[in-house]
């Protein structure tokens, strides 16, 4: 089904909500190339089920180094967990771009102003095109097949949620292996890789 492009139809859960005032960026990655880690990060949300109700998951990824920088829970879609993700964030650097999609809690002017006040260029998803955002769109695939539903765990409550997730981000970050990263983790290419970012002389 997956090599055909076939897909079950059913309601699924929804993610996006109007705005009154959205403020809207042009996608600026479609010729970038990634040379550096905390050159583009990415934020996404992800909807996770449970054994009763739901959650609302928000993750910020370099993309350079696949290295999940921060993330959040939250059982509303009110902006906060998404900021709360982005402070925590900030205080391991600054991105020189950020790229979201177009969802209410990332076009909101207190999460723009943020980006802006920080100094970052801001990037967005064009509506409906989900690979514009792929590399944090592979991190939930991997969430979601490696914890949530590959060992059945049965997340109960959000404390065993949140701490079944904080394992599992340890273990990506620090302990699994990417091929596309030369068979290293993230953490040894994002830290080793931004050290020597930030000791080179700035170009002129």
């Amino acid at each position: 089904m997956h090599t055909m492009g076939l897909q079950a139809i059913y309601p699924k859960p929804r993610t996006r909500s109007a705005t009154s005032d959205p403020k809207i960026y042009p996608y600026l990655l479609g010729a970038a190339t990634m040379i550096h880690p905390s050159q583009v990060w990415n934020a996404d949300i992800m909807y996770v089920c449970m054994s009763r109700g739901c959650m609302y998951l928000v993750a910020i990824l370099d993309w350079f180094s696949r290295y999940v920088l921060s993330w959040q829970l939250s059982n509303t879609l009110d902006p906060a967990f998404c900021l709360g993700a982005l402070d925590l964030g900030l205080e391991q650097g600054r991105p020189e771009m950020f790229n979201t999609d177009q969802v209410v809690q990332f076009t909101s002017p207190a999460f723009t102003s943020r980006l802006e006040q920080a100094g970052m260029a801001i990037s967005m998803d064009g509506r409906g095109r989900a690979l514009d955002n792929v590399f944090v769109e592979r991190l939930w695939r991997t969430v979601t097949y490696e914890d949530i539903y590959l060992y059945l765990k049965d997340y109960v409550t959000v404390p065993a949620l949140e701490e079944g997730l904080a394992c599992y981000f340890q273990l990506f970050n620090h302990e699994r292996l990417h091929q596309s990263l030369a068979y290293r983790t993230p953490a040894e290419v994002h830290l080793k890789q931004q050290r020597n970012h930030a000791d080179s002389p700035p170009y002129f």
